[in-house]
């Protein structure tokens, strides 16, 4: 034992000690393993039932046709002007409600065919659509 002479336990420790701080890693993640199955975040709740079966129920298509004359085709039956809102009506009544294609001749007056869509929307017809060809 010499109490004068320098040995290397004199020098300052300039690394970190992992050991003690591994182990209460390996505790905390023990504890967390352990209590997270036990809390419970979630609400019992009685969620509805539907299957998921694409319902095949397609509207009917109503055409309408106004031709160079200006007569109404209704599915392609000659109806005639006083008759056009009361089968409008009658389809705006039906579940699920039809669609309307009207049609008409490029050489019909315009007035024709926006008298044909008042008598739609009058009639409460929600979906109207136009049936045109495309050019060539």
């Amino acid at each position: 034992m010499a109490f004068g002479t320098q040995d290397d336990s004199d020098e300052v420790m300039n690394e970190i000690n992992m050991t003690p701080l591994v182990d209460v890693m390996l505790v905390l993640l023990i504890i967390f393993i352990i209590t997270v199955p036990v809390m419970k975040h979630s609400v019992n709740i009685d969620l509805p039932r539907v299957s998921n079966e694409q319902q095949n129920i397609k509207p009917e298509t109503l055409r309408l046709a106004v031709d160079a004359e200006g007569r109404y085709f209704l599915n392609d039956s000659r109806i005639g002007d006083e008759e056009l809102a009361p089968r409008l009506k009658a389809a705006a009544a039906l579940e699920p409600q039809p669609d309307l294609h009207i049609s008409g001749d490029k050489s019909v007056r315009y007035e024709r065919v926006a008298q044909a869509m008042a008598a739609a929307q009058q009639a409460g017809l929600r979906k109207i659509g136009f049936i045109t060809e495309p050019k060539h």
